[in-house]
């Protein structure tokens, strides 16, 4: 995904180039500056980031958003009606995420919902910061809560035996993961303004543990690195 993403961007790149020189050489005359042209910095971000491994809705949202207003300086569309429309629209995109988030990741809930059975320790940062750190420690899942607030969790020298399941809520708040890179990470999120980043690269040794991450974002967000 990240190899996609690169080479979007640097078509992106290279097509301005082009059109740049082509224009500066007087070969070409195509005008960047179009009626709606400063739509294209929430359009082509938020295309490029669709090939993330992280939940989509956000940028579905912020995809729509920009052609719409593209439609609408376009003069295809009229924007006292696509204001009207703005929430509607949102509403039903995160309605929608919600009823097949589960139907999208069943493995991954199914094991989820065995390893929470398990009794695990529970950290809450509310108006304040806290530091979680598992130094040769064995870890065995935990419960993480940022309520405008933010919680790191230190995994990197910990003692990983089983598969494991780090619950998240961050609710206008952030919490960061770091995880040893000898495990894997599958992630389930509900995002509702907010969205998880996992920047753990792929492993394709199956002998590995594997720490799932079931987050819900409300105007917050989770970072695994």
């Amino acid at each position: 995904m990240k190899k996609t993403r690169n080479v979007l961007w640097g078509i992106v790149l290279v097509a301005l180039g082009l059109i740049f020189g082509l224009n500066a050489l007087e070969i070409t005359d195509i005008n960047i500056f179009f009626n709606g042209w400063w739509t294209l910095f929430i359009i082509i971000p938020c295309f490029i980031d669709l090939f993330k491994d992280s939940d989509k809705t956000g940028n579905i949202i912020g995809l729509i958003i920009g052609i719409v207003l593209f439609l609408c300086c376009q003069d295809l569309f009229e924007f006292e009606l696509a204001w009207k429309l703005m929430i509607p629209v949102i509403l039903v995109i995160i309605g929608l995420s919600f009823i097949f988030k589960d139907t999208l990741n069943i493995k991954v809930r199914k094991e989820i919902n065995k390893l929470n059975k398990n009794e695990t320790q529970e950290y809450c940062a509310t108006f304040g910061g806290q530091k979680v750190n598992y130094d040769n420690e064995e870890f065995k899942g935990c419960t993480l809560s940022a309520v405008f607030g933010g919680v790191e969790c230190d995994l990197r020298e910990s003692i990983i035996k089983d598969d494991a399941v780090i619950n998240v809520c961050a609710v206008f708040g952030g919490v960061d993961i770091l995880v040893p890179k000898d495990v894997k990470v599958k992630v389930t999120s509900t995002p509702l303004f907010g969205g998880v980043t996992n920047k753990v690269k792929k492993t394709k040794d199956k002998d590995v543990k594997t720490i799932y991450v079931n987050a819900t974002c409300i105007f917050g967000g989770v970072d695994i690195k």
